[in-house]
């Protein structure tokens, strides 16, 4: 193990020191925390509207997995970004 001694240095000057040696790992940690954008839900009707389709038609993909439905509650749900990320993959 090998052993430090600190002469003639102030407190302040071992603060600095230490606030330098930790913010990239402080850098780090934050990107990481970063608060998420909240997911977007739309109903049923909003996503036959959206894609000008029809309610049975719409049920029927969910039902295929064309698309994700979420069940909240009694509610029948769909996330904006499982929406996109099928019309991705229908026209990729």
């Amino acid at each position: 193990m090998k052993t430090v001694q600190l002469i003639s240095i102030t407190p302040e000057e071992l603060q600095k020191l230490i606030a330098a040696a930790v913010q990239p790992y402080l850098e780090q940690i934050k990107e990481h925390l970063q608060p998420k954008e909240s997911e977007q839900y739309l109903t049923r009707k909003q996503v036959s509207e959206l894609l000008k389709v029809n309610l049975s038609t719409l049920h029927n993909w969910s039902k295929s997995k064309k698309l994700c439905a979420v069940g909240i509650g009694n509610r029948v749900l769909y996330r904006h970004s499982d929406i996109e990320k099928a019309l991705i993959d229908l026209h990729g």
